[in-house]
């Protein structure tokens, strides 16, 4: 009996949807902006999240670089000022004595304003350039489309050699033509390509594709070392071992800056699982502070949604007052007013999400990171619907049920 009432009630409720588009059009429309407010931010920032566990997956867990410190403030009553560059000879110093555990890489910063000309095609003077030598590729993750990488050789010589990015490829050469064998300049001097790179797209808004590598010495010598400091990578055969190896690297990289004992480290060495972490865990408070946001404006869907289902049992006095005559229950009006608000609510969240997923994935398109469904706030969003619905309409359908049927019938 229960069954087939519930069944009933959830017809008369679907007829009074049809046949009430307008009303239940703005009500599925108020409760679709509060949980489209919430899945589109949710989903730009879980996008923001995956791109930054893709862009430093390639490092895995396995890789720790060491730096100049750049820390400043008060540190046991005295000021913490930028430590001292690490120079070419103490990145080769550390590189020749590190354990045979670690495969180590160091780079030099050329500039980031340089312009790479190549006939009448010219680059934007954006580009930057980096020093290598041959193990930088493999340590940062990156992977070649065409040509090679430097050797040993090149890379501690001054031959005028270069690995370009994507981009810089598509700016200087057309479609049909190879890259690799031909010449372009950087300022006066000119350079031969031995290698192109994979794509990699843009990280944080910013093209991981528009850089040149050439050997350290040539950075040496056409754009000076002088006050510019080395950073130094190093990568774990076995990842079990990360803390272990830092460890020996510290003490190693300490030994070649003459760190005297009981002083504090001349630099900084830094994890890239450290770093995902970190940037995880600033997203994370983007996106609580983007659901309460959405919270609250679910909240606020959920008042109109009250006022609307308060305007229609005003209006349907009359119905409410006949079907209580001919002998429905205070239940049976109640259950009629909230299944149908279930349905409304649950429309709502279902217009929501799919919204939400267009506009949060658009502005991850925008900014080029990558495509998701947020599963779980997704699951929230009809969580969410189904409570709201349920909150707004409990006084309404409350209401309803506790009219008495002869003032019901004698209000119009």
């Amino acid at each position: 009996m229960k069954r087939e009432l519930l069944i009933e009630m959830a017809r008369i409720a679907i007829r009074s949807i049809r046949g009430n588009k307008l009303r239940t059009s703005l009500t599925v429309g108020i409760i679709g902006l509060g949980i489209m407010a919430l899945i589109s931010m949710t989903t730009a920032t879980s996008s923001l999240e995956a791109n930054v566990v893709n862009q430093f997956s390639t490092l895995g867990t396995s890789v720790f670089s060491i730096s100049q410190k750049t820390e400043t403030g008060v540190n046991r009553g005295r000021r913490v000022t930028i430590g001292e560059p690490i120079s070419y000879q103490e990145a080769q110093d550390f590189a020749a004595n590190a354990p045979s555990e670690l495969k180590v890489s160091y780079s030099i910063f050329g500039t980031a304003q340089a312009t790479l000309t190549r006939g009448k095609e010219r680059t934007n003077p954006n580009i930057q350039v980096l020093g290598i030598e041959e193990n930088y590729l493999e340590i940062s993750g990156y992977q070649l489309d065409q040509g090679r990488n430097f050797t040993a050789q090149e890379a501690a010589s001054s031959r005028r050699f270069a690995i370009l990015g994507s981009d810089l490829v598509s700016e200087l050469f057309n479609p049909w033509e190879d890259a690799v064998g031909e010449e372009f300049s950087i300022g006066a001097q000119r350079y031969q390509i031995i290698g192109v790179l994979e794509s990699k797209g843009q990280a944080f808004g910013m093209s991981q594709d528009n850089q040149c590598y050439i050997p350290i010495p040539c950075v040496r010598q056409q754009f000076s070392d002088e006050d510019r400091s080395y950073r130094i990578s190093c990568q774990v055969s076995n990842p079990a071992q990360i803390m272990e190896m830092a460890e020996a690297a510290t003490g190693i990289m300490r030994v070649v800056r003459k760190d005297r004992p009981g002083e504090d480290h001349s630099f900084n060495l830094s994890m890239s699982n450290g770093l995902v972490e970190t940037l995880k865990e600033a997203i994370s408070g983007i996106t609580i502070a983007a659901s309460i946001i959405g919270i609250i404006t679910l909240f606020g869907a959920g008042i109109g949604l009250m006022n609307i289902m308060l305007v229609s049992v005003s209006e349907r006095t009359r119905e409410i007052g006949t079907r209580k005559s001919l002998g429905a229950s205070p239940s049976a009006i109640r259950m009629q007013f909230l299944i149908e608000v279930i349905i409304i609510g649950q429309l709502g969240g279902a217009t929501g999400i799919v919204l939400g997923l267009f506009a949060g994935n658009g502005i991850a398109w925008a900014m080029e990171t990558p495509f998701v469904l947020p599963w779980k706030w997704m699951l929230s969003g009809v969580a969410l619907s189904l409570i709201t619905s349920l909150i707004s309409g409990y006084y309404p359908a409350r209401k309803a049920s506790l009219l008495d049927p002869i003032v019901a019938l004698g209000r119009e």
